[in-house]
């Protein structure tokens, strides 16, 4: 398993550039990206800008490992506005473009919401609903994602949506298609259950993995904590990702950075990971 963070646990308002640089200073061996709506990596970036992110990387010695996106929050595929809907099956294209630029096999996409608490003033749909209109969703985009062939990874969050392993695990299947799997959240489901357990029911599904920490007992945002700080059983979590074959990246998604000296997460990040990947 390859080491690799995500770009958002750097200091905000830095550049793609400075971030790749940290990133292998760190100890990294690969950097995940992300799609915004505006600026550097935008969804108006073209091919020349993508292609630079990628040259950089290479002459930098640091791998791309997936590219996610924030932007589902605000255009969700689930949402009772079609014409948001329609604009985040757009997202998803785009991020299936950009990664087929950039060499990147997956991409992070959050299926839809129930609800987001937090995020004020969000939409409730009803939980059939959204099913009902994520699946379709997902079914539509697959032949897209397998003709980029690159695959589209269905995370975990805080969504209110997709709540068990078990569910997880029937959404991909009905699906039906080797490009649309899981993007697994150790962290986020501390809150309500154990990785292990979802990593030994997805099994193959699981196409990349985010690590974070979470004290179950705060149950709010502000659970999330430093790697080995949590209630993560992480022995158990590699034990089941070996069971399942797992071989790809392991990406760590600090959020957010440290008020003070927000670079030093990076560090701390990647020398517990070391430990946790028995290097």
């Amino acid at each position: 398993m390859k080491k690799s963070i995500s770009i958002w646990s750097f200091a905000e308002g830095m550049k793609i550039l400075d971030c790749m640089k940290m990133a292998k200073d760190a100890g990294f061996d690969a950097i995940e990206l992300a799609l915004n709506e505006t600026g550097e990596m935008g969804l108006e970036s073209n091919e020349d800008e993508v292609l630079g992110y990628k040259k950089s990387a290479e002459e930098i010695g640091i791998e791309i490992s997936s590219l996610a996106t924030g932007l589902y929050w605000s255009y969700s595929l689930t949402s009772n506005n079609e014409e948001i809907r329609e604009k985040a099956k757009r997202i998803v294209k785009k991020q299936l473009d950009t990664a087929a630029l950039l060499g990147v096999d997956t991409v992070l996409v959050v299926p839809g919401a129930v609800g987001v608490d937090f995020i004020p003033g969000s939409e409730v749909i009803d939980y059939d609903v959204a099913y009902n209109r994520a699946l379709d969703a997902i079914k539509e985009l697959a032949p897209y994602a397998e003709s980029k062939k690159v695959c589209i990874g269905i995370e975990n969050v805080w969504n209110k949506f997709l709540l068990s392993p078990l569910e997880m695990r029937d959404f991909i299947d009905k699906v039906g298609s080797d490009y649309v799997g899981a993007y697994f959240d150790v962290g986020n489901v501390i809150y309500s259950g154990y990785p292990e357990h979802w990593i030994k029911i997805l099994g193959k599904r699981i196409k990349k993995v985010h690590f974070k920490d979470y004290r179950r007992d705060v149950g709010s945002l502000a659970g999330f904590v430093d790697l080995l700080s949590g209630d993560v059983n992480y022995p158990s979590v590699i034990e089941e990702l070996k069971n399942a074959g797992y071989n790809s990246y392991i990406t760590a998604e600090m959020l957010p950075p440290y008020k003070n000296y927000p670079e030093q997460i990076v560090y701390n990040t990647s020398l517990a990971m070391d430990k946790i990947l028995g290097r």
